[in-house]
């Protein structure tokens, strides 16, 4: 697997949001329109994309919350490649580059409604925090932190 750091111009990336933001559609149902608000692509500078053989595999992104703190964006593996540790290894990566970055937070916001998201993060070292900024109070929406630098 090669995982290539880009942009959120990036044709595949945005292809493979387009995939994601279809899986959200029907997992939040009425909570959908809120919650694709603060998923624009135009506050993303900092996007990966996995690739096996040319094909994509997988992505995700960053971008700066505050002076010490990244929040992961867009993470997405297609369903037929769920399950070989490809979101793992992207998480890794965006957690290197933040660290790269001089960042020494990742934070981010998951869906009740996502429980492979909830044990991937619970498993790469990520706590459960409230709910931040304009995820508080938002019964669907659970929040995580990990200390990267």
């Amino acid at each position: 697997m090669e995982i290539v750091r880009t942009t959120s111009e990036n044709e595949d990336f945005r292809s493979l949001v387009n995939r994601l933001d279809r899986e959200l559609a029907i997992r939040d149902g009425d909570d959908h329109a809120f919650y694709s608000q603060f998923n624009k692509l135009d506050t993303i500078k900092h996007a990966v994309v996995a690739y096996i053989d040319k094909e994509t595999v997988g992505c995700g992104a960053i971008r700066p919350f505050d002076d010490a703190s990244v929040e992961v964006k867009r993470m997405f593996v297609p369903t037929e490649h769920r399950g070989r540790g490809i979101a793992k290894d992207i998480l890794k990566e965006l957690e290197s580059w933040a660290v790269e970055l001089s960042f020494k937070r990742c934070i981010l916001e998951t869906g009740l409604k996502q429980p492979e998201a909830i044990a991937l993060y619970t498993k790469s070292g990520y706590i459960s925090i409230p709910n931040y900024g304009r995820y508080q109070g938002m019964y669907n929406s659970v929040c995580f932190e990990k200390i990267v630098g």
